[in-house]
């Protein structure tokens, strides 16, 4: 498990005082992988004289909305269309891979310079002018938590968005931010898994693991609290499907801030395409 800090956990290397277990929904992990990276030390510093580009996807519609309420002028971001692709139920689907091709409604990526929102933009207006020191945050479709590495899956001939971002990332050392939930955790290699769907025999979606610092619901809870956090079980209904049981343990006021933490998002409702 990665630490968002570069810091040694605090309990880490002593018993805890106080386990407490938490059910967390999807919609409740996103929330609260947003709030910690609006307080993230790398995004505080580059909102200052930076840019950062948050590219459009579910969990970084929220990670949007986290650094607006930081930031101030975002009233007329909505993160309903801020998407380039959903998975959605089969009875919702429009295409056989359950994703919406369909842009028409597309408000932009969320372009920041020197904490400005350049309303409008995208990644691809603004990529060649990044730089080291500027920032791109880019959600993934599948997790190895073992290896704190992501994937992303591909549906564009010219790899999409992340094609684009890897040209600064790797080109130029920008540095890349891969917000992410648990509930995308996969078993196995990632590079084993992009080279069984990239083959010329193989259909639909390609997938590219990338470089880049993840960010899970077990960093942000590390980041806010200082808690360690591990994932004892999943799944539910009513609601509740796709989410994890999260055992947090730490000190006695650690565990406590993250009850706290954790109710506060607790009730936030399914995302709404």
């Amino acid at each position: 498990m990665s630490n968002p800090s570069n810091l040694p956990s605090s309990n880490a290397s002593s018993e805890p005082e106080s386990i407490r277990q938490f059910v967390v929904t999807p919609a409740a992990g996103k929330r609260l992988i947003a709030r910690a990276l609006a307080s993230h030390p790398v995004v505080e510093a580059a909102l200052q004289s930076r840019t950062i580009v948050i590219v459009a996807g579910t969990t970084n519609g929220y990670v949007a909305e986290e650094i607006f309420a930081v930031l101030g002028g975002g009233e007329d971001f909505t993160r309903r269309r801020f998407v380039r692709g959903v998975t959605l139920p089969p009875t919702q689907a429009t295409t056989e891979t359950g994703r919406i091709p369909d842009e028409s409604q597309f408000p932009g990526d969320v372009v920041i310079e020197k904490g400005v929102w350049q309303q409008g933009k995208t990644i691809f207006d603004v990529v060649d002018e990044l730089r080291e020191g500027d920032l791109i945050l880019k959600g993934a479709n599948a997790l190895d938590l073992e290896q704190g590495r992501a994937a992303i899956l591909i549906g564009h001939p010219k790899a999409g968005t992340i094609g684009a971002a890897l040209q600064a990332v790797v080109g130029r050392r920008v540095q890349l931010i891969l917000p992410v939930g648990v509930e995308k955790r996969v078993p196995g290699s990632l590079d084993d898994l992009s080279m069984l769907l990239n083959i010329p025999e193989a259909q639909g979606a390609r997938l590219l693991p990338v470089p880049g610092l993840v960010f899970t619901e077990i960093d942000a809870i590390e980041l806010l609290t200082g808690a360690w956090t591990d994932i004892v079980a999943s799944g539910g209904i009513c609601g509740a499907e796709g989410s994890v049981w999260l055992a947090v343990s730490g000190t006695r006021e650690q565990v406590e801030q993250a009850a706290q933490l954790l109710r506060s998002v607790g009730s936030e409702p399914p995302f709404e395409f």
